[in-house]
């Protein structure tokens, strides 16, 4: 029950709001019919001021219009001539016409300066003399006039038209009626009329809405009525679990209703007084005597938080002052904790979506899962994987060994912070758990000090948390680590663990197809308090996201490691031996993340007669297909280097073997696309090169001067395309030039277009004049080579040689079986210059019958070389494309058993095929023990043919 001052002071602001809303009921009826009145008359004063306005108007635009029409005629070019020619109306009459209809004028009339009319709209008045005074225009030009004619009242202007030296040589007259103008006018009348009554109707609708309004908010009541109702409202202010406090402008006490009174701890009679002297928290004095609006601004009161919104009473022309309400949050500010605890490990759940397995490597996507969880889960994180995962491998734990993959390290809880975070000493609200880890972040040590070594190895038997984890499939939770030490075998792991001061663990396996990778560990500081079950749900979800990003990625580099497994047994171990060309070699596979094996390739293949093949091929893509292709090519074409091919009919036979390879795949199996190759065969003994390409560059020449050139290569389609002939480019180079082929990577990226490329390379070169072939090798990846290749580079260059002249025997062969002992008789001689006497009996033989064989059967001069290299090179040529077959004789044949004598005395023998004819050439080693026919007589050889049965 309020005492008689509370409720003198509760009547105060009563009576105000009471007598205001009987005044306006009462006066709302009075002020409806005084506004329609005065719309009324000033609707009718408007129209009336509008009609009179009209009127002036339209005559004004009669005498513009008529005067601005005629002006324009007079000036009109050729009207001077027309009123000069002998028949003026026969040209004026229809040009007047036409500008009548288009102008809207009533009338346009030409006359002469006598006053005959050459125009008019009635054709009978044509010729006839004008009515009414034009003379005064002779003197003060043109001038309108206004008239009332039989057809109303018109305006008409009388224009001069005057010749080049000023004589008059007629007029132009243009009339036009008000009423014509006045018709148009009056068409907008009732759009002038509806509008004054919209108005009208509008006025009178808004003085009825503004009067049921009163109405309505008074809902039709008396001043009884009205006061019953008010201290209704009163009742039901003070009633409410919501604090009211209404202050004036200088912050004195108005009214509080009875919820305010309690949460402020308020006696009674407090109104008038200063809120800086009612006794409440400072911070909730400072919000309630604040100029500005305040919204949900928690303060202080006894042992209560309370929710404090202010609002001006003056924003819509009240009385200055203020509003506060007050509302008790201290028993939501527990559960608003445990909100704001989940929506931060829901953060952080879409972080690491967003940030782990970003690239398929395990141990990059391992240090994500961990970074991601520092600090703002726990303060340091280990993650153990088995070892052979790395290598892509299936792992089979607990039995492989753990190796240290990450650690992510956390500020340490030193700092000076409180457990909430912030300073000591300052006062704080106490918040749900879990939630510190949102707030500031101490001071941590430096990462290059980790506690945990990576790549330490790592074992956890039972009863461990980790060997536990692992075993059950099941993260384990240590909220306290000081009963741990009893159980880690490692002395150093709990010295670790003791001065690092971390109190909390959780350890969860890391599952993937129910399979365990590993082990994650997350460490928190004993300051920083301990994990809790929610925390556990937290890591086993963060943890079994990662699975699946670290298989994905261990399963890409097993992938990964069998296709560059496959690529790199494909490449060439090394060079061969030959003495064609010093060469050196350079092979890079792409860096860019999850590239994947190329398709690049090269070759060395040594030759008959000395020479050498340089190949250098690509595929396109990044992919064990592109592998694979690779390898086919590789192999093809040492298959048709075998056959001794030029480059352009062995790129022929390539692009052959390509086309049906795609034709015979499956619709879903992936074709040889983008496949390029460059073949080069150099021979020594002349220093000419043949080479040709197909859709590949071409390659960089180097002269023994050091001038840097790309010779012009024909360039055919790439390879599988078909239909285009492969054509060839021969050039000669002396001894000492440089060769260098190269694939696209080399000399083309995405930040970087070919030709851009091709001149980089030219300037390496240049400026590498007397490098060797491992030097220009290494210069040019030092130059040209880009920091991130995103493409595989294979680099080949070959420095040419030639062969010692003193070294070839070359003879003419007469097509006379006697010349063969002659060829006999030279071979002998010059074998016994290079001290090859051992070699003189065999290579007699195989000259003998390979010359004789030239002579009886082929057409054309026969050419025979002889060649010291590293092995003894018979060479035979001939004008015929016929190659000889080995067979083996029948016992009544005369013949056939030459061919057989050359191949057992022969290292290696074989045909190729030139331009016009062929060379039929053998080899023969050097080291008498690597000789085929080493204590074999003629005899046995022929003998050998034979076989025991039937004797």
């Amino acid at each position: 029950m309020h005492t008689d001052a509370q409720q003198a002071a509760h009547s105060a602001p009563r009576r105000g709001p009471r007598h205001r809303l009987l005044g306006l009921s009462s006066l709302a009826g009075q002020l409806m019919w005084v506004q329609l009145g005065l719309v009324v008359v000033l609707v009718g004063v408007a129209v009336l001021a509008l009609v009179l306005q009209s009127r002036t108007a339209i005559l004004r635009e009669a005498e513009h219009r008529s005067r601005a029409v005629a002006e324009t005629f007079a000036q009109a070019p050729g009207l001077v001539p027309a009123l000069d020619s002998s028949h003026p109306s026969a040209v004026l009459q229809p040009w007047a016409e036409r500008v009548r209809r288009k102008t809207g004028v009533d009338a346009v009339v030409v006359f002469s300066p006598k006053g005959i009319r050459y125009t008019h709209p009635d054709p009978k008045l044509i010729g006839k003399h004008v009515v009414g005074p034009y003379k005064p225009s002779l003197t003060r030009g043109a001038f309108t006039r206004t008239a009332k004619v039989s057809t109303g009242v018109t305006v008409v202007s009388i224009v001069p038209v005057a010749r080049n030296d000023g004589s008059v040589a007629g007029f132009v007259s243009v009339g036009i009626t008000v009423k014509r103008l006045h018709n148009t006018e009056a068409a907008q009348l009732p759009v002038l009329l509806g509008g004054a009554a919209g108005a009208f109707l509008l006025s009178a609708g808004a003085t009825l809405l503004v009067g049921r309004r009163l109405r309505r908010q008074t809902h039709g009541l008396g001043p009884v009525e009205l006061t019953r109702m008010y201290e209704h409202h009163d009742a039901v202010l003070h009633a409410v679990r919501e604090g009211v406090l209404i202050m004036d402008a200088d912050h004195r006490l108005l009214m509080a209703n009875d919820e305010a009174r309690r949460l402020l701890g308020l006696g009674p009679g407090r109104e008038g007084e200063r809120i800086t002297d009612l006794g409440m928290d400072r911070r909730t004095v400072a919000l309630l005597t604040a100029d500005d609006v305040v919204s949900d601004a928690v303060g202080p009161a006894g042992d209560r938080l309370l929710a404090i919104n202010i609002r001006p009473t003056d924003a819509s022309g009240g009385p200055a002052g203020s509003v506060a309400t007050l509302r008790d949050t201290t028993e939501l500010r527990a559960l608003s904790g445990r909100a704001e605890a989940a929506r931060e490990r829901l953060r952080l759940l879409h972080d690491a979506g967003a940030r782990v397995g970003t690239t398929l490597d395990v141990r990059r996507t391992v240090q994500e899962m961990a970074d991601v969880a520092v600090p703002r889960f726990a303060d340091l994180v280990t993650v153990e994987l088995a070892d052979r995962l790395m290598r892509g491998d299936e792992p089979s734990l607990p039995s492989d060994l753990l190796r240290r993959m990450a650690v992510s390290v956390g500020p340490s809880p030193g700092g000076g912070t409180s457990a909430a975070g912030g300073p000591a000493g300052e006062d704080t609200v106490a918040v749900a758990p879990g939630a510190h880890r949102t707030g500031p972040v101490p001071q941590g040590p430096a990462p290059s000090a980790l506690p945990f070594p990576v790549d330490e190895s790592v074992t956890y038997s039972l009863p461990a948390p980790q060997a536990q984890a692992m075993a059950t499939h099941q993260a384990v939770l240590e909220p306290d680590l000081a009963c741990l030490e009893a159980h880690l075998e490692d002395s150093r792991h709990a010295g670790r663990i003791r001065e690092l001061g971390l109190g909390s663990l959780i350890t969860v396996p890391v599952l993937a197809r129910g399979v365990v990778l590993g082990v994650a560990n997350f460490w928190r500081y004993q300051a920083s308090g301990s994990f809790d079950e929610d925390d556990l749900s937290l890591a086993e979800e963060l943890v079994g996201r990662a699975g699946i990003s670290i298989d994905n990625a261990r399963r890409f580099e097993r992938e990964h490691t069998t296709a560059v497994t496959l690529q790199r047994s494909l490449l060439p171990g090394g060079l061969p031996h030959q003495e064609a060309v010093e060469a050196a070699y350079r092979y890079l596979p792409a860096q860019a993340e999850q590239a994947g094996v190329g398709g690049d390739w090269f070759d060395v293949i040594p030759l008959p007669g000395a020479r050498v093949a340089l190949v250098v091929g690509d595929v396109v893509g990044h992919s064990l297909h592109a592998a694979a292709t690779m390898g086919r090519l590789q192999t093809a074409v040492q298959s048709f280097s075998a056959l001794d091919l030029p480059p352009d009919e062995l790129l022929g036979c390539l692009d052959e073997l390509v086309t049906k390879i795609d034709d015979n795949v499956g619709p879903d199996a992936d074709r040889i696309s983008g496949a390029t190759c460059l073949y080069v065969i150099y021979d020594p003994a002349s220093g000419h090169c043949t080479i040709a390409t197909n859709g590949h560059p071409g390659p960089a020449l180097v002269q023994p001067d050091g001038t840097v050139s790309f010779p012009d290569i024909p360039i055919s389609p790439p390879l599988g395309l078909g239909g285009e002939p492969f054509e060839k480019a021969e050039l000669d180079l002396p001894e000492g030039s440089r060769l260098v082929l190269f694939t696209n990577g080399l000399v083309a990226d995405r930040h970087r277009d070919f030709d851009t490329g091709i001149e980089q390379l030219r300037q390496a070169l240049a400026g590498l004049p007397d490098a060797t072939p491992e030097e220009t090798c290494q210069g040019i990846l030092d130059a040209v080579l880009p920091p991130h290749p995103s493409d595989d580079i294979a680099l080949l260059v070959a420095r040419t040689r030639r062969l010692d002249v003193e070294h070839i025997a070359e003879w003419t062969v007469d097509r006379d079986p006697a010349a063969v002992a002659h060829i006999r008789t030279g071979a002998a001689g010059r074998l016994a210059a290079w001290g090859l006497e051992e070699l003189g009996y065999a290579t007699e033989l195989i000259l003998s019958e390979l010359v004789t064989n030239a002579i009886r059967y082929s057409t054309g001069p026969i050419q025979v070389r002889l060649m010291r290299t590293r092995s003894l090179i018979c060479e035979v040529a001939d004008g015929s494309t016929t190659a000889p077959h080995l067979r083996r004789a029948a016992t009544t044949d005369e013949g056939g058993r030459g061919l057989y004598l050359v191949s057992r005395f022969a290292q290696r023998w074989g045909t190729r095929y030139l331009d016009r004819g062929k060379i039929v050439w053998t080899e023969q080693s050097l080291v008498a023990e690597e000789l085929p026919a080493n204590g074999v007589t003629v005899d046995d050889a022929l003998l050998d043919q034979w076989d025991d049965t039937g004797w």
